[in-house]
C-alpha cells in the first residue's frame, strides 16, 4: 500500500492545489506551517475560512493574514448564519446532526474551492482538501481516515483528495511548532479558550462556555435568549447556559 506522503508526493509534483482550512485556531495554523515545511510550493497553496459571522471570534480574518500574509486567503460565507439556523429548526444542532459543520462550514467551503478551480484551470481540477483534525481530539476524531479520495467532490473534470496532515499531533506538539515558527496563537487562548470554534460552541466544556460567557456578554445575551424563545438549549446536557456558567443574561 502507498503510504499518504508518497501520494502527497506525486500530487504536489502533479500540480495540485492545497486548499487549507483555516479556522484561526490553533490546528489550523500549526497545519499550515507543517504543510510549508512538507514542502508544499506557496503557489500550491490556497487558504480558506468559513466566516460564521456573528458567532465566531473576532479578530479570525486578521488572526489568519497576520500569520500568512503571502497567500491568498479566500473567505466561504453561508447562506443562512447559525442563529437563522437555530431559529428556522427550533432547536440547535447536536454531535448527531451538525447542521453548523454541515451547512456553515463543510458546504460554503466546497462550494468556494470549485470556484477556485473553474477561474484557476492551471491546477486541471485536482484538489487536496487539508483539515487539521487531529486524532487526540476525541475518539470518534480517532477513527477518520488520514488521506482519501473523495468520489463525491470528484465530478466535471474535479480529481478531489481529502488530507489530515496533522492527525497524530498532540496539542504539545501543535502549540511547539507555532511558537518555533515565531508565532503565537489567536488571542481567545491567552484568554482562557481551549478551543476556538464558535463562541459558543455545542461540543464546548463547561470552563469553555463560561469563559466565553465573560468574554462575548452581548452575544451571550442573545444565545441566552434564543434558548428561551426556541425551548431548546445548545448544550446536549438539556441545561441552559445560565444553569452552567452561573452567569445571568
Amino acid at each position: 500500500m502507498i503510504c499518504p506522503s508518497m501520494q502527497i508526493l506525486e500530487l504536489i509534483a502533479r500540480g495540485a492545489l492545497f486548499v487549507v482550512n483555516h479556522s484561526a485556531g490553533k490546528d489550523s495554523q500549526a497545519m499550515l506551517i507543517w504543510l510549508r515545511v512538507f514542502g508544499i510550493p506557496d503557489d500550491q497553496l490556497l487558504l480558506i475560512h468559513a466566516d460564521l459571522g456573528e458567532v465566531e471570534w473576532p479578530g479570525n480574518i486578521e488572526h489568519i493574514q497576520s500569520t500568512a500574509p503571502d497567500l491568498p486567503l479566500v473567505i466561504a460565507r453561508p447562506r443562512r448564519s447559525l442563529l437563522e439556523m437555530v431559529e428556522d429548526r427550533g432547536m440547535f444542532p447536536s454531535p448527531q446532526q451538525r447542521q453548523c459543520t454541515s451547512d456553515l462550514k463543510r458546504g460554503p467551503i466546497e462550494r468556494e474551492i470549485r470556484r477556485f478551480l473553474k477561474a484557476n484551470p492551471r491546477f486541471n481540477g485536482l484538489v487536496v482538501n487539508c483539515m487539521g483534525m487531529r486524532a487526540e481530539e476525541s475518539p470518534s476524531r480517532a477513527k477518520a481516515t488520514r488521506f482519501r479520495f473523495n468520489p463525491r467532490n470528484s465530478k466535471a473534470g474535479r480529481e478531489w483528495y481529502d488530507w489530515l496532515p496533522i492527525f497524530d499531533l498532540t496539542v504539545g506538539e501543535v502549540l511547539r511548532m507555532i511558537f518555533a515558527a515565531g508565532q503565537a496563537p489567536h488571542w481567545a487562548y491567552y484568554a482562557g479558550m481551549t478551543r476556538l470554534s464558535c463562541c459558543f460552541c455545542i461540543m464546548a466544556s463547561k470552563a469553555d462556555l463560561t469563559t466565553a460567557a465573560g468574554l462575548m456578554r452581548s452575544l451571550y445575551r442573545t444565545y441566552v435568549e434564543l434558548e428561551q424563545r426556541v425551548g431548546h438549549t445548545l448544550s446536549m446536557s438539556r441545561q441552559t447556559l445560565p444553569q452552567i456558567t452561573g452567569i445571568a443574561a
